[in-house]
């Protein structure tokens, strides 16, 4: 073996042996996942003296969807037929906003075996939905002694990974459906806010409670966050009397409207979420909106849509020229209407209960080790 070549060897072995000293107090995935990119990166520096490989240009990114991407680039033909591995290199976007004192994630070094580009990278166990990521590519040839050529890095580029896709939540949905229990009456849609609310509504609204975009509550690859537009109303009652709570964690002042106001045969029903925050309680969101409207062609191309009349939340029918509405016990509902509502459909009042304000789901973020409410994709 020439002198250098033992030398870079001898260098490499005494990084990996430090850097195992240096994690050999962490946890014990942590471990694992920074030893597999020590030694990735100690190959690195295993060069051979031979032709150099080329370097991947032109990165162009694909098919993203919240686990997965297609990545392809150009490269020169020179030594091409020597190429044997790709290297990527992954990570995640900083925030400027992040907490400096939370422990940073691990970079993700991807060694695949070059195959024809481009190439899918699929994994849920580091790339999350709607997260902002940074990747740059290597070639490599795999040399008989288990070093590898490499060559320069590429230029870094950026991509954001994808929403959950209806496949995804119709996974959710169908999780949420085992735990929705029995059905109970309603007979009321209602909105809890402060009295403030209420009387700039009647000001500068002229009665009409208007959409606003859903905050970022629930699960961080729900295609409604941040960009589906509706009004949060709730319809849970209580077991003993079938009557809404009089406590409510919004404000001391309710609007109430008949349910058939809001949810009949005119209007699509969407299953929109399912996620916990760290508590035995689970939250289900629904989505109403009247049949051919923006929220309705919105909810349509992302959301999977409930039967009205039989699905496990929330269902409408007709019994003796009336309508019925029910509700699903066991979990707590949380109903979007895509469209304005003017406060003169029903009544405004003080409840008599509590602000329960730590039961406020405001941009609550969901339990990412619940199993109950958690699949098998980025979280």
């Amino acid at each position: 073996m020439p002198p250098m070549r033992l030398c870079e060897r001898l260098f490499r072995d005494e990084i990996v042996l430090e850097h195992r000293k240096q994690i050999s107090n962490r946890p014990l995935t942590e471990r694992i996942m920074l030893t597999f990119y020590a030694g990735n990166k100690s190959q690195d520096s295993g060069i051979a003296e031979m032709e150099e490989l080329p370097v991947p240009h032109n990165i162009k990114i694909s098919n993203i969807t919240c686990d997965s991407f297609k990545i392809s680039w150009d490269m020169d033909s020179k030594s091409k037929d020597r190429i044997t591995h790709y290297f990527i290199d992954l990570n995640k976007k900083e925030n400027k906003n992040s907490n400096k004192f939370k422990h940073k994630d691990v970079p993700t070094k991807l060694v695949a075996k070059a195959v024809p580009l481009p190439m899918t990278v699929r994994g849920h166990w580091f790339l999350s939905p709607r997260t902002e990521y940074t990747v740059a590519v290597q070639t490599a040839s795999k040399q008989v002694d288990g070093d590898y050529v490499v060559s320069e890095w590429s230029e870094i580029i950026e991509f954001c990974t994808a929403d959950y896709s209806k496949v995804h939540l119709t996974q959710l949905l169908e999780k949420a459906e085992v735990i929705a229990g029995r059905m109970l009456k309603l007979s009321v849609f209602y909105r809890n806010q402060h009295k403030e609310y209420f009387d700039y509504i009647r000001e500068h609204h002229g009665n009409a409670m208007q959409p606003s975009v859903k905050d970022n509550s629930g699960s961080h690859g729900s295609p409604i966050s941040g960009k589906l537009e509706g009004i949060f109303f709730s319809c849970n009652t209580e077991f003993n009397t079938g009557k809404p709570p009089q406590d409510s964690p919004y404000g001391r002042y309710r609007f109430e409207i008949a349910a058939e106001k809001l949810f009949n045969p005119n209007t699509n029903l969407y299953f929109g979420d399912f996620y916990c925050m760290y508590t035995a309680y689970h939250y289900v969101i629904l989505v109403i909106a009247p049949v051919g409207s923006p929220g309705d062609e919105f909810c349509k191309q992302r959301l999977p849509q409930l039967n009205i009349k039989d699905n496990k939340f929330l269902t409408c029918d007709e019994e003796d020229g009336v309508m019925v509405y029910h509700h699903a016990q066991d979990v707590i509902l949380e109903v979007i209407y895509t469209d304005p509502v003017d406060l003169s459909l029903g009544t405004v009042a003080e409840i008599t209960g509590h602000q329960l304000m730590s039961l406020s789901t405001a941009n609550a973020k969901k339990d990412p080790s619940c199993k109950t409410c958690n699949i098998s994709v980025g979280r």
